[in-house]
C-alpha cells in the first residue's frame, strides 16, 4: 500500500513538473522562428569551413554559439584560399591559435549593426548619422617583449587607463559616409588599389552579403581575410626607410612600470616581470599632438568611430639632409631645445585623418596645410588609428621656414625667441605675411641691461648704474623693443636700406633708416644707430643681423619740442613758446594736457615764418603789422585761440609718417563747443605729405626737418598754420 501511494505521488509530481515546464517553455522558450547563433548560421551556409576552423582554434566557438551581440565580418572559403596563397600558408594547419585569434577577434565588432546603421556615430546624446566609418573590435594587442622588457602601448594621449584594453578599430567604407564627407571611390582605391570599391567595403575587402541575422548578432560576408591593422606606431616600426623619423620619435618616448598591468599579465602568462607602459610625450604644451600607439583617438570614448590621426613620415633620404639645415647651429637635437624636435615631429602629425582627395585642404597639428602633394607620397596605409603617408620630402614647419625660424634655431638668440613666444610668434610664422625683422642677440640684450630670470620666470631690466626691476614693467619694455624690431613689409619696403626713409614697426612706432643703419626714438635721443652687418632670406621675409638695439625714447614729447626749439629755433621755437605759456602745458613733467602716456600722437609744428603769417592774418595773438607773436596774451579769447591752435596740430591716438601708407581724415585733439572732434586730412606719399585743414587750406611737410621720433609720438615741421577756428568767423 505504502509503495503504491509513493508511486502515485511521484507520478503526480512529475505530471505537475511537466505541465509547469510546458508552460515555461511556451512563455520563455526559444521561438522556432529565431535564427541560430552566428557559429551555427555559418555552419548551415556551408561556405565557411576555414573560418569555422579558425573560430575553433581561437576558442571562440562557445562565444559565437551562445549569447552576445556581435557584428561578425565573416570571410568565406574563397577568401581564405586567396589568403593562403598570398601568404604562403599551406592551409588550415598553417594557422596556429595565435593567428586564428587575430583573425576571429578582429572580425567581431561590438554590438550588432545593420549596414544602414554603421555610419551612425554612437554617443550618449544619441546617434549622429552619416559620419562614422570605424567600429571597435574584440581584438587588442597585449604585452609584448622589447629586448628584455615587457611593454604595453598607451591607450590615451599622455596618460594610461588600466581598465581600457586599447581595442583596435576596423574601418569600413560606405556610400553614405563618402557622400557626407565629399569623398569618392578614389579615396578608397588610393589605399586599396587592388580592391574594387563597391559602396560597402571593409578594409581591403568587399562585402558579398550583409545583414544576415543570427541569434547573437548579424553577419556580413567578405571576400578577403582581414588581419588586424597595425597602429601608426607599429607600422612606422616595421619600415626601415623611416628609421630616422623613428629615432626622433623615440626621443619623446618614456616607459613607466605599471603594477596593475604587471599583476594582470602575471595572472595571464605567469611572467612575473614588470610591465612598462610606452608613453609618448603627448598632451602638454611642449608634447606631441597625439600618441601614435593610442587606439582611442582624442576623447577616449566613441570618437574613434568618426575620425583618426594622420602621420606623414619623410623617408631617411629626405629627412636627414633637412635635419642638417635646421640644426646648422645646434648640430644635434640633443643640444637644441626640446621644442625644436617637437616642432619637427608635430609638423608631420595630423589630428584629423587627411583623406587623399581632401589632403590639400587639410591642416596638420600646427594648423598648417601640407607642403607636399599626393605625387610625393611613396607609401600609404590605413592603420587601425589613422592614415599613414610615407613621403619623399619633408613637411615644412612654419616655425623653421619663416623669419621666426632664424632666432628659434640659433642658440645666440634664445632670449628674443622667448620674447617672441610670449608676444607675436604666431603672426611671424604666418607664411602669407611678409616681414623684416631685426635680430637681437643674447649679448646685445644683456649688454643693454635685459636678462631672463628662470627661477622667477620673468624678464629683468637693470639700466647702467640703476636698480633692477622685474615683473610686468620689464616685460613691457622687452615687448616694446621687440615690436619696434619687427616690420610688416608686404611690398618689400625694406629691401633697400641704402638710402634714407622711415618705416612703421609692428606696434605702430616708426623707425628711420639711412645708409644701411637704423634708429628708433631712443637712438635719436642718445645719438646712436644700429648697423646692419648682414641679412638672411626666409620664406616670408628677411632678417637683419645687427650690432645694436633699437631703443625707445623715455623723454616726454613736450621735452622733445623744447629740445627742437633750441636746436632748430627757426622751425620750432615759436610753436614751443606758445605751448609753454598756455594752460595745457605742465612745467613739472613737460607733458601736454589731452595727451595720454603710451598712446600714439602726431604733432605738426608750423615754422616761425608760418606762425608770423598767421599773426598777420589774425589767427594768432601778436602784432598784425610785423607778425611778431604775443606768447602771453592777456585776452581770454586769445588764450583759447592758442590752445585751439596747439590742439588742432596734434593728431589724437595716431602716428603718421611720409611712407605712403596712411591717408584720409584723422581726428585731432581739438573739439568744437559741442564736443565734436575736428579732423585733418592727410595726403601721404613716400617722402612727402600734405595736410588739409577743415577750411580747405593746405600745409606741406618740411621733410628734411621732420620725422622727429619721440615716446610714442612723431613730430613734423609744416609750412603753414591751418585755420583752426571752429566757428564761422
Amino acid at each position: 500500500m505504502m509503495r503504491t501511494r509513493i508511486l502515485i505521488l511521484i507520478c503526480c509530481v512529475l505530471s505537475i513538473v511537466a505541465c509547469r515546464k510546458q508552460s515555461w517553455d511556451e512563455y520563455y522558450g526559444r521561438p522556432d522562428s529565431l535564427a541560430q547563433p552566428i557559429y551555427q548560421v555559418l555552419q548551415k551556409k556551408g561556405n565557411f569551413v576555414h573560418f569555422l576552423k579558425c573560430i575553433d582554434k581561437s576558442g571562440y566557438k562557445k562565444t559565437l554559439s551562445n549569447g552576445g551581440y556581435w557584428t561578425c565580418i565573416a570571410p568565406n572559403d574563397e577568401a581564405f584560399e586567396k589568403f593562403f596563397k598570398d601568404n604562403g600558408i599551406s592551409g588550415d594547419e598553417g594557422i596556429d591559435s595565435v593567428m586564428a585569434q587575430k583573425i576571429v577577434k578582429y572580425s567581431l565588432i561590438y554590438n550588432a549593426y545593420r549596414k544602414e546603421s554603421l555610419t551612425d556615430y554612437q554617443q550618449s546624446s544619441g546617434p549622429d548619422t552619416s559620419i562614422a566609418f570605424k567600429r571597435k573590435t574584440a581584438y587588442y594587442s597585449w604585452v609584448y617583449k622589447n629586448g628584455d622588457s615587457l611593454i604595453l602601448s598607451s591607450n590615451a594621449n599622455g596618460f594610461f587607463v588600466p581598465e581600457d584594453n586599447n581595442n583596435k578599430y576596423l574601418p569600413y567604407f560606405l556610400d553614405k559616409f563618402f557622400t557626407f564627407k565629399g569623398l569618392s571611390a578614389y579615396d578608397y582605391n588610393f589605399f586599396y588599389p587592388e580592391s574594387k570599391y563597391t559602396g560597402f567595403n571593409i578594409a581591403g575587402a568587399s562585402v558579398v552579403e550583409s545583414d544576415i541575422p543570427a541569434e547573437n548578432g548579424l553577419i556580413d560576408i567578405v571576400d578577403r581575410v582581414i588581419m588586424p591593422l597595425p597602429d601608426l606606431d607599429d607600422y612606422l616600426n616595421s619600415k626601415d626607410q623611416y628609421s630616422e623619423f623613428r629615432r626622433l620619435l623615440a626621443m619623446v618616448v618614456s616607459y613607466q612600470s605599471n603594477p596593475e598591468i604587471t599583476q594582470r599579465n602575471y595572472a595571464l602568462s605567469g611572467q612575473p616581470d614588470s610591465v612598462y607602459i610606452k608613453y609618448f610625450d603627448a598632451g602638454n604644451a611642449l608634447g606631441l599632438a597625439f600618441s601614435p600607439n593610442n587606439e582611442n583617438y582624442l576623447l577616449g570614448g566613441t570618437d574613434a568611430q568618426i575620425d583618426g590621426y594622420g602621420m606623414v613620415v619623410p623617408t631617411n633620404d629626405a629627412l636627414i639632409p633637412y635635419e642638417a639645415t635646421i640644426l646648422q647651429h645646434y648640430k644635434t637635437f640633443e643640444a637644441a631645445p626640446v621644442s625644436v624636435l617637437v616642432a619637427l615631429l608635430n609638423a608631420h602629425l595630423w589630428t584629423s585623418g587627411p583623406w587623399p582627395s581632401n589632403l590639400i585642404s587639410s591642416v596638420n597639428s600646427s594648423s598648417e596645410p601640407p607642403t607636399f602633394s599626393l605625387s610625393d607620397i611613396v607609401d600609404k596605409k590605413v592603420c587601425s588609428n589613422g592614415f599613414f603617408y610615407g613621403i619623399n620630402k619633408v613637411q615644412q614647419a612654419n616655425v623653421f621656414r619663416t623669419v621666426y625660424g632664424k632666432p628659434f634655431l640659433d642658440p645666440n638668440y634664445t632670449l628674443i625667441t622667448k620674447a617672441l613666444d610670449q608676444d607675436i610668434k604666431f603672426s611671424l610664422i604666418n607664411p602669407a605675411l611678409k616681414f623684416t625683422m631685426v635680430m637681437i642677440s643674447n649679448d646685445v640684450l644683456n649688454n643693454n641691461g635685459y636678462s631672463y630670470n628662470t627661477d622667477r620666470d620673468e624678464w629683468v631690466y637693470q639700466p647702467p648704474g640703476g636698480t633692477e626691476t622685474g615683473g610686468s614693467l620689464s616685460q613691457a619694455r622687452v615687448n616694446r623693443i621687440l615690436a619696434s624690431s619687427v616690420f610688416l613689409t608686404m611690398n618689400g619696403e625694406m629691401d633697400d636700406l641704402s638710402g634714407e626713409g622711415i618705416v612703421e614697426s609692428w606696434n605702430g612706432e616708426y623707425v628711420r633708416y639711412k645708409d644701411n643703419t637704423l634708429f628708433a626714438s631712443g637712438n635719436m635721443d642718445d645719438g646712436t644707430v644700429v648697423r646692419i652687418d648682414s641679412t638672411a632670406q626666409t620664406f616670408n621675409g628677411k632678417v637683419l643681423y645687427t650690432t645694436g638695439l633699437l631703443t625707445f625714447s623715455e623723454v616726454a614729447t613736450g621735452a622733445h619740442l623744447g629740445r627742437l626749439a633750441e636746436s632748430d629755433p627757426d622751425d620750432y621755437s615759436y610753436f614751443f613758446k606758445y605751448l609753454v605759456k598756455s594752460s595745457i602745458w605742465s612745467k613739472s613733467d613737460s607733458t601736454i594736457t589731452g595727451m595720454t602716456a603710451g598712446s600714439p600722437y602726431t604733432i605738426f609744428v608750423p615754422t616761425n615764418a608760418a606762425i608770423m603769417d598767421a599773426v598777420r592774418a589774425g589767427l594768432l595773438p601778436g602784432d598784425k603789422t610785423t607778425g611778431e607773436p604775443d606768447f602771453s596774451p592777456s585776452d581770454f579769447g586769445d588764450q583759447q585761440n592758442v590752445i585751439s591752435f596747439i590742439q588742432y596740430n596734434i593728431l589724437n591716438k595716431n602716428m603718421v609718417a611720409p611712407d605712403g601708407k596712411k591717408n584720409g581724415d584723422f581726428v585731432t585733439l581739438l573739439q568744437t563747443l559741442d564736443g565734436v572732434a575736428t579732423k585733418l586730412k592727410i595726403a601721404n606719399s613716400v617722402g612727402s605729405m600734405q595736410i588739409y585743414g577743415m577750411k580747405g587750406d593746405v600745409a606741406n611737410m618740411n621733410v628734411a626737418k621732420s620725422n622727429i621720433l619721440c615716446d610714442m609720438a612723431i613730430i613734423h615741421s609744416i609750412d603753414k598754420v591751418l585755420d583752426f577756428r571752429t566757428s564761422s568767423e
